[in-house]
């Protein structure tokens, strides 16, 4: 009896393809872990739609920015870029939607990774950034 049961057993499992079996282990992880839903693997912006409608002035022509990478000091960057806006004629929240133009490498990764539509303001990037990237 012992020996019929298993051989019924091992003709059924001979009887799913790979497929399947993939299928399985696939589904059954899914479910004890879950996995990345569709949003997380797209890109938002991390600022709100009010800052999005904010329109820059006729005729701007967007700066050449020095770019921050995470070596040297976040707030002589936020200076420059601070800066190089307001010479350019943007100046305020305007600073929000120009900010990515000047990060580079960890610190672009770190901005691309902000959660969607968290700043509504240039004082809120500009803290979020220097509590992330300035050690005292």
């Amino acid at each position: 009896m012992q020996v019929e049961r298993q051989i019924a057993e091992s003709t059924s499992m001979a009887s799913l393809s790979v497929q399947q079996l993939q299928d399985m282990i696939t589904n059954t992880i899914r479910a004890q872990y879950g996995g990345p839903s569709q949003s997380m693997l797209m890109y938002s912006k991390p600022y709100t739609k009010r800052i999005d409608n904010l329109c820059m002035p006729e005729g701007y022509q967007p700066p050449k920015f020095q770019s921050f990478d995470g070596k040297g000091n976040p707030k002589q960057h936020v200076a420059h870029f601070v800066e190089t806006c307001n010479n350019a004629g943007t100046d305020g929240d305007l600073l929000v939607k120009q900010f990515v133009r000047s990060l580079r490498g960890n610190v672009f990764d770190w901005y691309i990774d902000l959660a969607p539509e968290c700043i509504d303001s240039w004082n809120q990037m500009e803290r979020e950034f220097l509590n992330h990237f300035y050690s005292t």
